[in-house]
């Protein structure tokens, strides 16, 4: 372990509240922290201990009264001496303390580098590092658990594992290069054909996964469309539990897309409501029918709304028939249950030859059913609830399949009979995807991508 120079940021969120912590870590973060502090001499207390005390301005005026946390290297987040000063959250206090550590040679943070020092002095390794700002950024019960499986490993840990005995494979593979001319085999090709099997077992989960892992990230884009007057503004006002749209029996009265979140069994769901699908009757109509159309390509998944009392067989069935064509995941929703008969909802049912959840927007009758019906056309909580690791960053995925792609190709050619040197070069390139996956394979530019996402900090 090494301390670099010593760094201090603001650990809580900005903004006036009743307590805010500063940070500070670093090589002599103790003893700096101990020439502003007025209270037990901190560079003689136990590590994981509190002292309350006041700190002092150059003039030796107090600027707060404060309680001092004392963290000693390696046993501290960053692995360096970490204390963390807890004090009032005004502003002007919090930018005191900073302007005083500065003065006293300690520099400002940049955005996630306590978290990057922690990586780099081994505390984690790199997926682990990003996942720390996925549980930041967690707002919803299935992005904080596939964050904090991450945090506690994930599969970054057991695909270490699989690239060390990879690694010792390459090693025998490269040193049968030397011996060419003598025709030797060191690396025996039906236990290096069972590894790279057994890392393409742990890969495909993994791989497959991403695209769960997106939508737990990122929410589901859920675009609500149908015709003119179906009630789809009503629908979303009532799902939302607020006048989100304007609701009028005019025809055409949205004429944009109107988005919010709802969050329904711990999956964030981005519903668009849109403009009613018909032919425009002015020009500002089209681009709002344009863009509804555009919405529905660009969505997860497809709420179809129908009238259930004034749509017609003909319709209907020219309905499904394009959603279905559109390929994407979709629900039919008839509208108006507190209106039709049970006669006319099996005679439509029988049209679509498939279920249909059937509410009342207006009067909020089924909401919950519909809720449910959302839910399961998300599949999520299998992989989520059993603390299987689930793949949520697009950097893990490119890795994931390029280390793929690699071995499929270095098994077809050792099967195809191919030199060491060409099993080599693929083996190489599997190696480096996996390096740079958990951050064994780092470069500078690489880790200032990742950790300037963080929040100044952390």
């Amino acid at each position: 372990m090494y301390q670099l120079e010593p760094i201090a940021a603001l650990a809580t969120a900005p903004g006036i509240g009743a307590i805010a912590v500063v940070r500070v870590s670093g090589e002599g973060a103790i003893a700096i922290t101990n020439r502003l502090f007025r209270g037990k001499d901190l560079t003689q207390q136990a590590s994981h201990t509190a002292h309350f005390g006041t700190l002092r301005n150059q003039q030796n005026g107090i600027i707060d009264e404060v309680l001092v946390t004392v963290f000693r290297a390696p046993k501290s987040f960053t692995k360096e001496d970490v204390v963390e000063i807890s004090c009032h959250g005004s502003e002007f206090i919090i930018q005191q303390i900073l302007r005083r550590l500065t003065q006293e040679g300690v520099r400002l943070a940049r955005p996630g580098e306590f978290t990057q020092r922690a990586f780099l002095n081994g505390q984690f390794d790199l997926v682990q590092a990003e996942a720390v700002a996925d549980l930041i950024a967690s707002d919803s019960d299935a992005s904080h658990r596939a964050a904090l499986t991450q945090l506690r490993g994930g599969f970054s840990k057991q695909l270490k594992g699989l690239r060390q005995q990879l690694i010792d494979f390459v090693a025998l593979v490269e040193l049968e290069l030397d011996f060419g001319e003598e025709d030797v085999e060191f690396a025996h090709r039906d236990q290096l054909r069972q590894l790279m099997l057994d890392i393409r077992r742990v890969l495909h989960p993994l791989i497959d996964s991403f695209s769960v892992g997106n939508v737990i990230k990122n929410g589901v884009p859920t675009v609500i469309v149908g015709k003119p007057n179906a009630g789809k503004s009503t629908l979303l006002n009532a799902l939302l539990n607020e006048d989100k749209a304007i609701v009028s029996d005019i025809p055409g009265t949205t004429r944009d897309v109107i988005e919010d979140e709802l969050f329904i069994n711990g999956i964030r769901f981005r519903l668009i409501d849109t403009a009613g699908l018909r032919e425009a009757t002015d020009t500002i109509e089209a681009i709002g029918i344009e863009r509804t159309q555009q919405k529905m390509r660009e969505a997860a998944l497809v709420v179809y709304l129908f009238d259930g009392l004034n749509v017609s067989p003909d319709d209907l069935q020219e309905v499904v028939n394009e959603v279905r064509s559109s390929g994407k995941p979709y629900l039919l929703v008839g509208n108006k249950l507190d209106a039709i008969t049970d006669e006319k909802k099996q005679q439509l049912a029988n049209i679509v030859g498939e279920s249909v959840v059937w509410i009342s927007a207006a009067k909020q009758t089924n909401l919950d059913e519909l809720k449910t019906a959302l839910s399961s056309r998300v599949r999520t909580d299998a992989a989520v609830q059993t603390g299987s690791a689930v793949v949520t960053s697009a950097r893990h995925y490119e890795h994931l399949t390029g280390t793929d792609e690699a071995l499929a190709r270095a098994i077809t050619g050792l099967d195809a009979g191919a030199t060491p040197d060409w099993l080599a070069m693929d083996l190489r390139v599997a190696l480096q995807h996996l390096g740079e996956l958990t951050g064994e394979i780092t470069t500078d530019d690489l880790l200032e991508s990742i950790f300037s996402k963080f929040c100044i900090g952390k």
